[in-house]
């Protein structure tokens, strides 16, 4: 891939990376370049670098203020598989526009989707930047409240007794919001730096853009936050009805003990076959046994149940 380049005008217009150089400053652009084609095309861009951005070790998404321009890297978690590989990617930027040095694809995918849905009364850069961090998290809400259905769901399964319930799901969404929250906490990061301004690469009232994606992620973390302590919630309650329900076994076992402890006295005692044991030559012995034991058990559980042991 050479790269595709857009000029950001009232939408995204695509022309070629050559008209973007030599307009370079007169229309801010947005540029997706390639390892290799960055490399090649990199001091055309007469950026200050302090540091090269490099797309091939990315842990993290940062932002970092160099003597002429801002470079860093995102680091965006896959979706559908928060715990899989994620997509990476470099950028280079000064006021005159941005590029993207990506392998992956996926700056790509982002630039195309806004070019497609996306036009401005007053186009800027800044804006454009907006919608570039609103895209990476647009689908978000949903995945969150499919998280919080989910947990109510469980609950409910949970205070209704059901036998066949374990905390692997909950612990797999705590692990999820986990990796949602720290990439959240990177994109606010990258906000923050956008915001200082501290290059005067920006104009003075298209700050709030930044401001108002720093309130969004904000908000994001409130919720990611309140759903993590949501988890820890149910895994409670399932441990505590897991725990009533052991009792209950355990209260169970033991009165079944107590019950029948007196008949295993009369079994023991009566086992010993004295001689002179003067029960064992009388015709009544036997029913009244039988009787006594009866109403050993009989008065048991009459005595737990009138306590609420039963």
């Amino acid at each position: 891939m050479r790269g595709i380049c857009y000029q950001i005008k009232d939408v995204l217009v695509e022309t070629t990376l050559q008209k973007c150089l030599e307009e370079m400053g007169e229309v801010p652009y947005a540029i997706v370049l390639s390892p290799s084609t960055w490399m090649k095309y990199r001091d055309s861009f007469d950026m200050g670098f302090d540091m090269d951005p490099n797309p091939a070790n990315i842990y993290n998404t940062k932002a970092e203020v160099n003597y002429d321009s801002i470079t860093g890297t995102f680091s965006i978690p896959d979706r559908d598989d928060l715990n899989g590989e994620d997509a990476v990617f470099s950028f280079a930027m000064d006021e005159k526009g941005v590029v993207f040095i990506d392998r992956s694809g996926t700056a790509e995918r982002l630039i195309k989707k806004i070019a497609r849905y996306r036009k401005w009364r007053f186009p800027s850069l800044e804006r454009f930047l907006y919608d570039f961090l609103e895209t990476i998290i647009a689908d978000d809400r949903i995945l969150l409240n499919t998280y919080e259905k989910e947990l109510n769901r469980i609950e409910e399964e949970i205070l209704q007794g059901y036998e066949e319930l374990s905390t692997a799901r909950t612990n797999e969404i705590r692990g999820d919001l986990l990796v949602l929250r720290g990439h959240y906490e990177q994109l606010l990061d990258v906000s923050q730096v956008f915001e200082d301004n501290e290059n005067r690469f920006f104009r003075e009232d298209n700050i709030r853009f930044f401001r108002l994606f720093s309130g969004r992620m904000e908000r994001r973390l409130a919720m990611v936050s309140s759903l993590r302590d949501y988890t820890v919630q149910v895994r409670d309650l399932y441990q505590t009805r897991l725990d009533v329900k052991q009792n209950r076994i355990m209260t169970i076992l033991t009165i079944v003990t107590t019950v029948f402890m007196p008949l295993t006295l009369i079994v023991g005692w009566y086992g010993m076959n004295f001689r002179y044991m003067p029960e064992l030559e009388s015709p009544y012995a036997y029913p009244i046994v039988i009787i006594v034991s009866l109403a050993i058990v009989i008065l048991s559980l009459w005595f737990f149940h009138k306590k609420k042991w039963l």
